[in-house]
């Protein structure tokens, strides 16, 4: 299946600490870009999320905002770091016994020393454990959703490719009339700009705008080009970077086509070819 590089998603999960939501996003890019902007608490998740989004997408600029907003009367559980307490209430008797005028701690100057307070590890672990899920849950309808604009992106694509096989299949079988019929009006053009010339010599300019003027390897070049985007189309898969390829070289053969144009029929269709191609390539860059 063919994944545009532009998908949305949300998911939202109530948990102890309060109500945990995910907001999921990306645009196109040519490599893959990775931005978390996670709670101080999630952070340690940071490495595990980037392994779950790097196995399923491989290209475009990709955003995850995840958000905790506590519940209604809830309060964070929190403890006493009782080893650090300990020591500090050690060395707060041996100050008082060498100054005994030394004043006690409060309350206050304790619960607001460094690391006295700590988390419930069971709680944060939970919570942390509930954010991958979520994300995982919300990966999977973000895939969707970027599979559902491939599909179209894919469908666009094809239809493109069929009206280029029928042109290049009307231009083909009329190409030796249409080069014949030039050849015979530069014959007539040469005998009066070249009067009194042999027809040795119109033989040879002839010839030499017929060498010039040949599109059969650039009409091969671009059916060839047209069936492998129709492969790399069935085959599916990150396939943006070939795509943008292939848009290229057919830009490069109906540029051709339409420089060595002899009838208006020719230039038409290499109008029309480079018109198509171009809505092509634009659409190639959401494609992953």
């Amino acid at each position: 299946m063919i994944q545009s590089m532009t998908g949305y998603a949300t998911a939202v999960r109530e948990t102890p600490q309060g109500s945990l939501s995910v907001e999921l996003k990306s645009v196109n890019g040519r490599f893959l870009d990775l931005q978390f902007r996670l709670p101080e608490d999630l952070r340690q998740i940071e490495p595990r999320l980037r392994e779950l989004v790097a196995a399923r997408i491989s290209r475009g600029k990709f955003e995850c905002r995840m958000a905790l907003a506590p519940s209604t009367g809830s309060a964070p559980s929190l403890r006493l770091n009782e080893p650090l307490l300990a020591g500090l209430a050690g060395l707060a008797r041996r100050v008082r016994e060498k100054l005994p005028e030394a004043q006690p701690f409060r309350v206050g100057e304790v619960l607001h020393w460094p690391a006295m307070l700590i988390d419930d590890a069971q709680a944060t672990d939970a919570l942390r454990e509930a954010a991958v899920a979520l994300v995982e849950s919300a990966l999977a309808d973000f895939a969707a959703t970027r599979g559902r604009e491939g599909a179209k992106l894919g469908a666009m694509i094809a239809e493109r490719v069929r009206r280029m096989q029928e042109l290049l299949a009307a231009v083909e079988p009329r190409l030796p009339e249409a080069i014949a019929a030039y050849q015979e009006k530069l014959a007539a053009r040469l005998r009066e700009a070249l009067a009194g010339a042999d027809e040795e010599r119109i033989r040879q300019e002839i010839a030499l705008f017929g060498v010039k003027s040949d599109v059969a390897e650039e009409l091969t070049r671009l059916a060839a080009h047209v069936m492998e985007v129709s492969r790399v189309l069935a085959a599916g898969g990150a396939c943006g970077k070939r795509l943008d390829f292939l848009m290229q070289e057919l830009n490069r053969e109906a540029n051709t086509l339409g420089a060595k144009s002899v009838s208006k029929e020719l230039s038409e269709a290499s109008l029309e070819m480079k018109l198509l191609i171009e809505q092509m390539r634009e659409q190639v860059q959401n494609i992953e």
